[in-house]
């Protein structure tokens, strides 16, 4: 594998947390435009970090903390060796939600966990009562805090509450179900969206204290292929008024306010910019609206994050992909505030050598 990427992994890294930081902000341009990425699945982590990086693979495992160590060793190489400035890492409060198990079709193989669309654990005001809601423990917070504590000190760390308060609110209640309620029951949905934005925001105030935290960049997939999931103006009303608040914890400390959400969002895009103030959007696709199309909308007011069609990754040729890797690059990164990778994350299903040849050709 490695032979056909002899520039990966970086020996010589030089990494650049600052810059990156800066180069997104507008502060000032980098000379190339950097790496960056939401995730990428273990299923890709795994090999490149055995087969190309050559360190022994490990799972984690916090009731030890020797294996925990070597397992943060490996994550932290991992974005080092593949040329990013920073290390990004999410988990999220476990607000018990319903799903459907089922075969995993991609590369990892086993069984995959899909959302029920149908059926909430909170329907009624029994539920909301009777819910166990959870609160951030210092159990939480531990690996935050060990990841923190073996930063070094050229890379920028990147964190989260892993997915947004629409996720969890539609996760909660259901998708239908919250629809449903939006009509029927608009009291419920605002208990339930006061209840979980309130827990995530104590764990806002505790993550932008941490060390090394150079970024806050949460994701929360909003929109589909044609509009958002619900109507503008009830996520106006119930999504939208949280992340302002957790934008403004981090502005709060000095830090940036990036947002990955998928789907068709220029409903809303205006209320994102001018009133929550994220810093930097997220995540796109060619069918709804092309990255370079997207900058030149509202890429004087915002950075801009990835836009390599994860279809492409996921099917296309390595020309196809080197082509389109380099059209962004020379299309989007002299307008500045710019940044190369996919246009959602590395899933499972893109082969390793698809999401190789994307890092390859953007560190060319």
């Amino acid at each position: 594998m490695s032979s056909q990427f002899p520039n990966i992994p970086l020996d010589k890294a030089r990494p650049d947390g600052q810059r990156f930081v800066d180069n997104m902000m507008g502060v000032a341009q980098a000379d190339r435009p950097p790496l960056v990425e939401y995730l990428v699945d273990e299923a890709l982590r795994r090999p490149i970090t055995t087969e190309m990086i050559g360190r022994e693979w490990v799972d984690a495992d916090m009731r030890d903390p020797n294996v925990m160590d070597r397992y943060w060793d490996n994550f932290i190489t991992f974005w080092r060796a593949m040329g990013y400035d920073y290390v990004r890492f999410e988990i999220g409060l476990p607000f018990s939600q319903h799903s459907i198990a089922g075969d995993d079709a991609t590369l990892i193989g086993g069984q995959r966990g899909w959302r029920d669309m149908k059926h909430g654990t909170i329907e009624s005001w029994e539920d909301f009562q009777a819910f166990d809601w959870p609160d951030a423990t210092p159990e939480f917070y531990r690996p935050f805090e060990q990841l923190s504590s073996r930063m070094p000190d050229d890379m920028a760390l990147v964190v989260c509450h892993a997915a947004g308060i629409y996720e969890h609110l539609s996760g909660v209640m259901s998708y239908e179900g919250l629809c449903l309620a939006l009509y029927d029951q608009p009291d419920l949905v605002s208990a339930v969206a006061q209840a979980l934005g309130e827990r995530m925001l104590s764990v806002y105030e505790h993550l932008v204290e941490l060390d090394h935290v150079s970024v806050i960049w949460p994701g929360d997939d909003m929109g589909f292929n044609t509009m958002t999931l619900l109507p503008p103006e009830a996520l106006r009303q119930y999504t939208l008024p949280w992340h302002k608040r957790y934008a403004q914890v981090a502005h709060d400390h000095g830090l940036p306010y990036f947002l990955h959400s998928c789907g068709n969002l220029i409903a809303i895009m205006d209320d994102l910019i001018d009133d929550v103030r994220i810093d930097a959007k997220h995540s796109y696709e060619d069918a709804i609206i092309p990255v370079d199309e997207f900058q030149a909308k509202y890429g004087s007011r915002i950075g801009i994050l990835g836009g390599v069609d994860v279809d492409i990754l996921g099917r296309g040729t390595p020309e196809a992909i080197r082509q389109r890797t380099r059209h962004l690059i020379e299309t989007c990164h002299p307008r500045g505030r710019y940044g190369i990778g996919s246009g959602n994350s590395i899933p499972s299903y893109v082969p390793v050598e698809s999401y190789l040849t994307m890092v390859d050709e953007a560190m060319r």
